[in-house]
């Protein structure tokens, strides 16, 4: 028997425990074609909230009473496949449960030597992607333009902000903590940041860009994302990731109206997923890990403990309770 994460009823606001269920259920068996994976890490993401909802997205929604699933890392304790043998570490989009029977076609193997295995849900995985595209795609720094990243603290944010400064750019990170500043400042290399719980946003920013912005990589939206538009400049760019801020709002999230500033400006914005850059994946993995092994990318993870407490992991991350990656940790790898 193994434990497994159902959604049960749709949250409206913020999800509550009252929105899942453990379940007990059967391991199951692999067919031809499929291995039978033991769950060692589960990424736990914002934009698994928008799939809880069901309306139209780039992505379907959770079914109700279906196990949820993001991506997990897992050993191979069954295999009915050439492609893969007993103890293989791999990675795939798999439920949230302790053991899940996969088509060998939904995971690939990953390299444990090249780095720890959870990178490969960060830094190495969807979200190093993430940033690498959203900012290279679509912000196109520029060496000593400035750059601006909201939820500069968390999975994306963080790879953001190192990047661009490889790229030579001003990086100014905005964050909800003293710890996560000074993380950006002295840990990442952030030129300046910003806590947004404690200071002016506004104020703030004016101080920190004497410049204003070339690239502000957009992971909040509300009021933070309000505070950038007078600052922009001529032929802005802003890669518009997620907006956390409204993901559990219960009403239409309102604000000032964006379409003056990017006229003025010429200023270009852009909404994108990673699901947009499938083709380019080999290209953007390659780049990050040459990176981090020559040791211009560190990477942060909150490591949560226990398979029962996914829910408490997913949770915090709308409380700011993330440094980098959030991940939970189901069992170790043998």
């Amino acid at each position: 028997m193994q434990k497994q994460i159902k959604l049960v009823k749709r949250p409206v606001g913020t999800p509550t425990y009252d929105n899942f269920e453990f379940v007990d259920t059967h391991i199951g068996e692999p067919d031809e074609g499929e291995v039978l994976i033991r769950t060692n890490y589960i990424s736990v993401d914002p934009y698994l909230r928008g799939r809880m909802n069901d309306a139209k997205s780039y992505i379907p929604p959770f079914e109700l009473n279906s196990v949820i699933s993001s991506g997990v890392i897992g050993q191979v304790v069954e295999s009915k496949s050439s492609k893969f043998q007993k103890n293989d570490i791999v990675t795939g989009p798999l439920g949230w449960q302790e053991y899940s029977v996969a088509k060998d076609s939904s995971i690939r193997k990953i390299d444990a030597d090249l780095a720890p295995a959870t990178a490969y849900l960060s830094v190495l995985g969807m979200t190093g992607l993430t940033a690498y595209f959203g900012l290279l795609d679509i912000g196109q720094p520029k060496d000593g333009e400035t750059v601006v990243v909201s939820g500069a603290a968390g999975a994306v944010g963080s790879i953001v902000g190192q990047i661009a400064k490889i790229k030579g750019a001003y990086v100014v990170g905005i964050a909800g903590s003293d710890e996560k500043t000074a993380y950006l400042i002295n840990e990442l290399g952030f030129d300046a940041a910003i806590n947004y719980k404690t200071q002016d946003v506004r104020t703030a920013l004016s101080e920190a860009c004497p410049k204003g912005i070339d690239v502000y990589f957009e992971n909040v939206g509300g009021e933070i994302g309000d505070a950038i538009l007078p600052l922009l400049n001529k032929f802005a760019r802003i890669p518009v990731c997620g907006a956390i801020s409204s993901y559990n709002n219960e009403e239409v999230d309102l604000g000032p109206r964006v379409q003056g500033y990017l006229i003025k400006t010429s200023s270009l914005m852009r909404g994108f997923t990673v699901g947009d850059y499938t083709q380019r994946f080999k290209e953007g993995s390659q780049a990050l890990a040459g990176w981090l092994q020559d040791g211009k990318l560190q990477y942060e993870e909150t490591i949560t403990d226990g398979f029962d407490h996914t829910i408490d992991a997913f949770l915090d991350l709308f409380k700011g309770g993330n440094l980098g990656k959030a991940i939970v940790k189901v069992s170790d790898i043998e």
